[in-house]
């Protein structure tokens, strides 16, 4: 595999932050370009980040000095230097959605962390294990941009990581019809440590802006399929969903209630899971978890602290089925928010783009 070219356009962030770590040693992308706001262009980006750096890890060597460019003002200059661009900025959705048009009519192709675009109808908003095959609605979107290599494509929202991927294996076989989650999310969802929102510390709040239509709505585009020139949602499963933050730095759990077409038995759906393998792990993608799906036997699993982290924060951790009275099952599941629910499932979805030739 060819080595890419890769900005990072706002690099200042938390997500952005992620990236930078992600693909400091990555085999297949070079980080040479970062963008960010008007404030911090101009600047090194040891500079530019300042006190907001907050990863486990100092910042690599080898972007450390380089000159942050302004994500809105410089795409022209941009696009001419990088073979793609990761977005993760902070802005209004309509700004965001103008932005990653005007990257990609430049040429230039955007693989996006944002929500801007998961709803635009020929924009592919892609789980890689999942539905790789939305992909294909990209030469679409480039006739409606006017381009020849430029395009858009998103990761799913943070929240429903954990959730959709324990369900959407089973749903060939047995039907999933009705579903019941309630999501317990970390802080670093809202960009925010421990540091800089003490409010969190020993408190839950109840209410998480957007999330629950999130947590509802996308999987439904997940589920959907491609009809012309556009991807059409399914119209099932039903979702409902309570979205809650919690007092963790990282990791989203879920406590998920399922009610399905054919009822299976708890045995056929741990053979699902232990068997299921995508589109990443058949390609051997760099970032793909050896095992998608994780089951843990222990009642007390899995847990944020010790499972978040499973396989480098890219598996789901699934614990405590067993049959519901009022859905026929009920778990739990985990999965790391910023690594396979930001910016390690944007990469993820890269290397997925790279390996299908859609970078070329």
């Amino acid at each position: 595999m060819k080595k890419y070219r890769v900005g990072i356009i706002g690099a200042t962030g938390m997500v952005g932050q992620r990236f930078i770590l992600l693909l400091s040693e990555h085999p297949w992308f070079d980080v040479v370009l970062l963008a960010a706001s008007p404030r911090s262009a101009g600047k090194p980006y040891y500079e530019a980040v300042g006190s907001k750096w907050c990863m486990e890890k100092p910042i690599p060597e080898n972007v450390k000095n380089l000159v942050v460019y302004n994500a809105t003002d410089d795409i022209e200059e941009i696009s001419k230097q990088v073979d793609f661009v990761f977005c993760a900025v902070d802005m209004k959705k309509d700004e965001i959605r103008a932005l990653e048009e005007e990257y990609a009519r430049h040429e230039c192709p955007v693989v996006s962390n944002n929500s801007a675009h998961r709803h635009t109808p020929d924009v592919p908003m892609v789980l890689p294990e999942l539905n790789p095959e939305h992909i294909e609605i990209i030469p679409s979107q480039r006739k409606r941009l006017g381009t020849k290599r430029g395009f858009i494509a998103v990761k799913p929202n943070c929240s429903l990581q954990g959730y959709v991927p324990a369900l959407f294996p089973l749903d060939e076989k047995f039907g999933v019809k009705d579903v019941l989650v309630c999501t317990y999310q970390a802080i670093s969802g809202a960009g925010k440590t421990f540091d800089t929102w003490p409010e969190m510390i020993d408190n839950v709040i109840p209410f998480i802006g957007g999330e629950e239509e999130k947590s509802e709505k996308e999987p439904l585009k997940i589920w959907g399929h491609i009809e012309g020139d556009v991807i059409v949602d399914s119209n099932r499963p039903n979702f409902t969903a309570q979205c809650l933050r919690v007092p963790v730095s990282n990791g989203h759990m879920g406590a998920v209630f399922a009610r399905f077409e054919k009822k299976p038995t708890k045995e056929e759906m741990l053979e699902v899971w232990k068997d299921y393998k995508g589109r990443p792990q058949i390609l051997n993608l760099p970032s793909a978890p050896k095992q998608f799906l994780n089951y843990f036997e222990e009642d007390n699993r899995p847990q944020t602290k010790l499972d978040r982290d499973l396989e480098g924060g890219m598996a789901i951790s699934i614990g405590r089925l067993r049959e519901d009275t009022q859905f026929d099952y009920k778990f739990v599941c985990l999965s790391h928010n910023t690594l396979r629910g930001a910016a390690g499932g944007a990469v993820l979805l890269a290397e997925l783009l790279c390996a299908e030739g859609y970078m070329d």
